[in-house]
């Protein structure tokens, strides 16, 4: 356990006790070793108990971490532009955002896209989380009607494809992985055990794809003695079916993550996965399951690669404080009245946490896709980075 870690309350602990023992009976039906990836899928998603299901705040200063929309307004209002030089293209397009967190970016790019003359005939959220959409509905509920009314949420990708944009801001990280480890061409996958009433880790063999999969990265990376790290099996399935719901407009992804080589970059030994409670980060997804986030790093090759063959054109890869000056930050800062000290600060501030490299500005990513569009997406002219996919 993380000794700088703060122990949660009675009423959170009580929410974890009980999705461990829904974690030991899981365990026990896998023969004793619980494959991470299902593992990390119920500590994020139990219904009403998982970290996104239980009601208990995740974000902002009261939670456990702060993205980018829940900084101020110039990421939504940045983002606005990108979407709207999708929805100024076609015909009643519509916006489906993929996990609205607390709701704070839908309000700001709705009220933004209005500014911008280019409002969404509907603008979709994609939510399984009652928890979550429950944030969302209070949040956006503060809107004026005509934005509030074209809110509707979905539990599933839409049936008929759409036009316009579908995008995602930090949602491809919490996709639960597979968590491997290689020596000398031998492969195992790690998984989660008990040792009495605690959660452990288990070895076990590695099937025939993903042993394959593992010493393939092996060789093309040379790895050299003893490799950890992960994958996400279900990344391929997941793009694909974002691809194929778009008819005409825009795929657009903002995440921390890395191209394929600079991820299994031989001397990254020990993979990416990484946990957030309370605004410090660790290593020991096994802590209170339920209770802290589970991420790992995206491989953006991979997203590439899957939307590319579901026929989308890759207009651009940036990193976030690219995609921001591409989209306009920087003219957005240019118009705030430098006399309005309080606001200015808040807003000069907000801008360092997006684009500064030691902040967001390199560890996060953008990817855009495209299709049947005459012109490209708004954000990846200044620097394409396509080479490091």
């Amino acid at each position: 356990m993380p000794s700088s870690l703060p122990l949660p309350g009675a009423e959170a602990r009580a929410v974890s006790d009980t999705l461990l023992k829904i974690l030991q009976q899981a365990i026990a039906q896998y023969a004793g070793c619980l494959p991470f990836e299902r593992y990390m899928n119920m500590a994020l998603y139990e219904p009403g108990l998982g970290y996104y299901s239980n009601g208990l705040v995740p974000f902002g200063e009261p939670g456990d971490f702060v993205t980018a929309p829940e900084s101020g307004s110039l990421f939504g209002r940045s983002l606005a532009r990108s979407v709207a030089s999708v929805l100024q293209q076609v015909d009643r397009g519509c916006v489906l955002e993929l996990g609205a967190g607390s709701g704070a970016l839908a309000c700001v790019l709705l009220q933004e896209l209005q500014t911008l003359e280019s409002l969404p005939e509907r603008y979709l959220i994609l939510e399984r989380s009652a928890a979550m959409r429950g944030l969302q509905q209070q949040a956006l509920a503060a809107l004026p009607q005509p934005l509030a009314s074209r809110v509707e949420w979905l539990d599933d990708l839409p049936q008929q494809p759409i036009t316009g944009v579908v995008f995602g801001n930090e949602v491809a990280d919490a996709l639960p992985v597979r968590l491997f480890r290689w020596h000398d061409g031998e492969v195992v996958v790690t998984g989660v055990s008990c040792a009495g009433d605690e959660l452990a880790w288990c070895d076990r063999p590695a099937d025939n794809d993903t042993a394959g999969l593992v010493r393939q990265l092996a060789r093309d990376y040379q790895w050299q003695g003893a490799y950890a790290s992960e994958y996400c099996p279900g990344l391929k399935a997941w793009v694909s079916g974002l691809a194929d719901c778009i008819a005409q407009g825009a795929l657009l992804l903002v995440d921390y993550g890395y191209g394929r080589a600079e991820y299994y970059h031989p001397q990254r030994t020990m993979g990416t996965l990484l946990c957030h409670y309370r605004h410090q980060a660790h290593a020991d997804a096994l802590w209170f399951p339920g209770l802290q986030d589970i991420t790992a790093f995206v491989d953006f090759t991979a997203i590439a690669e899957a939307a590319t063959d579901a026929g989308m054109r890759l207009n651009g890869y940036a990193s976030q404080a690219q995609f921001l000056v591409g989209c306009g930050i920087d003219k957005l800062l240019a118009a705030a009245d430098p006399a309005e000290v309080r606001s200015f600060l808040q807003l000069s501030n907000e801008a360092k946490r997006l684009m500064l490299p030691g902040e967001m500005g390199e560890r996060f990513k953008a990817i855009g896709f495209s299709r049947d569009l005459e012109n490209d997406v708004l954000g990846f002219g200044l620097r394409d980075l396509r080479s490091r996919l």
